[in-house]
């Protein structure tokens, strides 16, 4: 008789739910969220495990990993499809939500979620505190701006160095607003400089890694566009084609086709936006600063001519995830002589 388990994830506990073969609750128990508590009521069976699901998470990470490294036959479920099986249940509880998760891991009607390694992880933190102090640097300068517009000051378009000395010029003569302005300039500044520290450590990262270096090779992908696909991506053989790519991270249109209907609609937007809105940022720099003659780039540019700007980018990102994925699985570097022939 074979044994699957479903695990139902929050921050405190965790509640456990075995069923067998034919879908009979066998045990449920709620534990601590911590993997030896998981693994010791887990191992207590008289049949090992089959199959162990927990769906995708915050903290489906670490117990992954936890688990895995306990001999547990772990997997991750996607999120869409756990949703859909829980969503048909009248009650929602945690104790429901194991059972839920339990047949439909005993079903094997899921797909798999690749769990990322810990390296990726960590740089993804890197992207992501970077990304954070980024737009609450633009946040704090968007609101000073918006609160002097009301006694008609202008800041205009400015350089980032100099924002801070325009604003001030416009106070000189505005002693009570320029004592408003002070605490958020001086938190601007504090922001500012913490992103600095966040960006040159970036820089630092992507200049000593050997993929990231040949996938900067690429014409208009930098440092964070190779640093965020080299993360989402994680590991390039998961990818049996480097054509799935861009579909992966949700860069091909989706499809309706039921009798007599068949239609494409616009692009699915599933997997990772940051990897998907790195793409079409280095799909943009490409189109609009590169200045080498490209292959990829005059189809781009025909495409523009067709269907528009936006369209176009959108299938030049697709295209460069197919390209960097091929750099990094046969360890070439883009070649511009090649590109243009």
């Amino acid at each position: 008789m074979s044994f699957f388990a479903a695990l139902d994830v929050s921050l405190e506990t965790t509640s456990i739910c075995v069923v067998n073969g034919e879908g009979t609750i066998i045990r449920e128990c709620e534990v601590a969220t911590d993997p030896d508590a998981i693994a010791a009521f887990l191992s207590t069976s008289e049949q090992p495990l089959l199959r162990c699901g927990l769906e995708a998470g915050p903290l489906s990470p670490w117990l992954y990993r936890e688990l895995a490294r306990r001999n547990l036959p772990v997997v991750c479920l996607e999120t869409r499809h756990a949703k859909a099986v829980l969503g048909a249940m009248r009650n929602k509880t945690d104790r429901n939500d194991a059972r839920g998760l339990a047949q439909l891991v005993r079903t094997g009607w899921f797909r798999a979620v690749h769990v990322k390694s810990t390296e990726s992880q960590e740089l993804r933190m890197l992207l992501t505190s970077r990304k954070l102090l980024h737009g609450k640097c633009l946040d704090v300068e968007n609101q000073i701006r918006g609160l002097l517009k009301a006694f008609g000051l202008r800041v205009g378009p400015v350089a980032r160095a100099r924002y801070d000395a325009r604003v001030r010029e416009l106070l000189a003569n505005q002693a009570r607003l320029l004592m408003v302005a002070e605490p958020l300039l001086r938190a601007r500044a504090a922001l500012l400089k913490e992103f600095n520290t966040l960006h040159l450590l970036l820089l630092r990262t992507a200049r000593k890694d050997a993929v990231c270096r040949r996938l900067m090779t690429v014409p208009g992908v930098g440092p964070v566009s190779s640093m965020t696909f080299k993360t989402g991506v994680d590991d390039p053989t998961r990818f049996s084609r480097s054509r799935t790519v861009g579909a992966h991270f949700g860069l091909t249109p989706r499809q309706y086709s039921s009798g007599d209907i068949d239609r494409s609609g616009a692009i699915s937007k599933v997997g990772d936006p940051m990897v998907r809105e790195s793409l079409y940022e280095a799909a943009h720099i490409m189109l609009t600063r590169v200045r080498a003659h490209l292959a990829m780039k005059q189809w781009a540019e025909r495409l523009i001519r067709k269907g528009g700007a936006q369209k176009a980018k959108v299938a030049l990102a697709r295209k460069l995830a197919v390209i960097l994925h091929r750099i990094w699985s046969d360890g070439s570097v883009f070649d511009p002589h090649a590109a243009t022939a």
